[in-house]
């Protein structure tokens, strides 16, 4: 009897209706089977399998029901077909924060814009409002002192010369083990080890030139009473920069008034901050990336926000994520030193590499992150010659292949212009994208455990191989 064919003489049903039942392929009804979901039993013969029709029902019910209340788990799919399901643990992941729209070159957080969210409003506030749904201006996050301290220790046992977020790796380790109750994941709990997490990962870096010049002090109103949860007739907050004030690392300035003096010795002019700032607020999320998917495969298998946060830290460390920023500030101090763009460009279309800092594969046009910081840098004196650069590596590519400049030329731009090293990008990408993590997190806490689980396709050797012997190798 073939796999075609029940056998028995009982209710039972084939591979073949089976999978057709639920709509999926029998590769697919087999992945159900090994894991759980689904029980089969051997044909008659030993040929093929058989299925109990009642539960091949109940689990496309179940698939149904889960689609039509929005749960999250569509009815059991075909792997990459577009639709999320706990029956086969992959494919489209349901989502509510980020939606990016390459038809028209834009993403929304939760549906607002998110441009116009980092143009109205802080990194702290843009966070907050995207974990919880409530605006709070003026809010700041506070370094708890026990975990922080861990991960200073953490991160200055790092060899001179360690990038900000190899420090950042050790010290979101350090200070997850210094907190007894990183374990507990309610809502409450996790957002409030995140509100300590993201200053504890900037706190821990060493101050720039190593002089201890003090963290900023809450914001201080500008001159005409103009403070930053004031609004003006736009409807949008006046965002002034912190005011620097004495005292040691840890203050309660905002994270970027904090970030800026762990990147580069200068003073931050008014301008300059607010670029930075903007910048932490447009990198919070960008639907699933790489990092932003090792984070939910580590919370789907219930790892604390700490070991959550390290999963994307270490996807973050690559030349096409968090350190494409770094290639960019590298090549546009290559331009200003040869004094063109020309023979940089010249020389990566030559060695076959792409321009740094160009194109997107999410965007047909310019990358609306870049669009608004290269237009903030534009008020920044200091950034006169880098933006001239990057405009000039615009167009020197555009010669060969039209590409517009996306969020990690602008993060060059700002790195360049301000005396930061080529890493700072790297830093800035991982502080601002924490939040969405956590975000992310805590939507896969809601989900069914250990559901983000793929199926393989094995391409080794046959068993039984026979046990290795000492100076054989396989194969």
């Amino acid at each position: 009897m073939t796999d075609g064919a029940a056998g028995g003489g009982d209710a039972r049903i084939s591979t073949r209706e089976a999978a057709a039942r639920l709509g999926v392929k029998p590769e697919t009804l087999y992945a159900y089977v090994s894991r759980g979901l689904l029980g089969s039993r051997r044909a008659a013969g030993g040929r093929g399998s058989t299925f109990d029709p009642g539960e091949v029902a109940a689990l496309a019910a179940r698939g149904r029901a889960a689609t039509s209340t929005g749960s999250g788990a569509a009815q059991p799919s075909e792997p990459g077909s577009g639709s999320a399901s706990c029956a086969d643990g992959w494919g489209r992941i349901r989502t509510g924060i980020t939606r990016i729209d390459t038809a028209t070159g834009s993403y929304a957080f939760r549906g607002v814009d998110a441009v116009a969210l980092a143009e109205a409003y802080a990194y702290e506030e843009v966070a907050d409002w995207l974990w919880t749904g409530e605006l709070r201006p003026g809010v700041r996050f506070t370094a708890p002192p026990l975990p922080l301290a861990a991960a200073r220790a953490a991160a200055a046992a790092l060899p001179a010369g360690s990038s900000p977020v190899d420090r950042m790796r050790v010290a979101v380790v350090a200070a997850g083990a210094a907190d007894p109750l990183r374990f507990d994941l309610t809502r409450e709990a996790v957002l409030g080890c995140t509100r300590g997490l993201i200053p504890t990962l900037v706190d821990a870096l060493p101050l720039a030139g190593g002089a201890d010049r003090g963290d900023a002090a809450p914001d201080a109103p500008a001159a005409g009473g103009a403070g930053r949860g004031d609004r003006r007739d736009t409807g949008r907050i006046a965002r002034q920069p912190d005011a620097p004030a004495a005292g040691g690392a840890g203050g309660s300035g905002s994270v970027a008034r904090r970030l800026w003096s762990r990147l580069t010795p200068r003073e931050a002019d008014p301008a300059s901050l607010r670029v930075l700032d903007t910048a932490l607020a447009l990198l919070i999320d960008h639907d699933l990336a790489t990092s932003t998917l090792a984070v939910r495969v580590a919370a789907s298998g219930r790892a604390h926000p700490y070991a959550a946060v390290s999963a994307g830290l270490g996807a973050l460390d690559g030349p096409l994520h968090g350190q494409a920023s770094a290639l960019a500030h590298r090549m546009l101090r290559d331009v200003l030193d040869q004094g063109g763009a020309g023979p940089v460009v010249a020389a990566h279309l030559r060695a076959g590499r792409r321009v740094p800092g160009l194109g997107h594969r999410l965007y047909r046009g310019e990358d609306p992150r870049a669009r608004l910081l290269l237009a903030r840098l534009a008020d920044v004196p200091a950034a006169a010659d880098a933006l001239a650069a990057a405009q000039d590596t615009v167009a020197t590519a555009a010669r060969h292949t039209p590409l517009h400049a996306n969020v990690d030329l602008a993060l060059a731009v700002l790195s360049v212009a301000s005396g930061m090293p080529a890493e700072a990008g790297e830093a800035v990408f991982a502080v601002g994208r924490t939040a969405g993590w956590v975000a992310h997190a805590l939507e896969e806490y809601a989900e069914p455990a250990l559901r983000m689980r793929p199926s393989s396709t094995y391409a080794g050797p046959p068993a039984p191989q026979p046990l290795p012997r000492p100076g054989t190798s396989p194969g």
